[in-house]
């Protein structure tokens, strides 16, 4: 079973019968979802509130049965994975490219719980590219205002095409090697007309299940 195997599983250990369920994006919150399935087809009863197209797809593969969020009603434990998390719990999310998603049913969840290998977890944020989900309107010059700051921006791409989230948005990695005060990073970001939300997820997790070659570790936070 290989690490993210090993989290993804765990982290369903905290699922009870009949709760409505955050799913997540990506090759670690897969695990979970799968796991899921298999206690589905026991006789578990959950309901699903999937971040992506691509996490709606898996849940219906698996026979998790899926509610809209706008009929969910409050989600009593969301699972996914993060980009890096630091000693604080405040984490980068959006590799996968379902940020906005992500960060709605976040929001909207009583717990949340990200479940990473022991690798993402880091003393600073920063070396993991921070994703930014922009409107396609007027993205060359919001790009150009990013570099004037000196934040790298690099447009996402899916090949030679420019890469849109389920949102019909497009996403800006910027590369920016460390951010020693992510508040302040969030304030700055959230003032420039055409961002829509970004990776930057503070104050968001509750656990954290991290596995390593050792164990797995679950750290609780807020």
């Amino acid at each position: 079973m290989n690490l993210k195997q090993q989290a993804g599983e765990r982290a369903v250990t905290f699922v009870e019968d009949g709760m409505v369920v955050g799913l997540g994006t990506g090759s670690t919150a897969y695990y979970a979802i799968r796991k899921l399935g298999e206690l589905v087809r026991q006789g578990m009863e959950i309901k699903g509130v999937c971040t992506s197209e691509q996490t709606r797809d898996q849940a219906r593969e698996y026979g998790i049965p899926v509610v809209d969020i706008e009929d969910a009603g409050c989600i009593d434990l969301t699972i996914d994975g993060a980009d890096e998390v630091d000693p604080d719990g405040q984490g980068i999310k959006g590799g996968g490219g379902a940020l906005l998603f992500e960060k709605i049913v976040a929001s909207n969840s009583r717990q949340n719980i990200w479940v990473v290998e022991k690798r993402k977890l880091v003393q600073q944020l920063g070396t993991f590219p921070l994703p930014v989900e922009i409107i396609p309107f007027g993205h060359r010059n919001l790009l150009r205002k990013m570099a004037d700051k000196n934040w790298h921006p690099v447009l996402r791409k899916k090949g030679n095409e420019i890469y849109a989230t389920d949102g019909h948005h497009y996403i800006v990695d910027l590369y920016l090697n460390s951010i020693p005060d992510p508040r302040q990073l969030d304030s700055a970001l959230k003032h420039l007309p055409g961002v829509v939300e970004h990776g930057l997820f503070l104050d968001t997790v509750n656990k954290v299940v991290a596995a390593g070659t050792d164990k797995v570790e679950i750290i609780s936070f807020r």
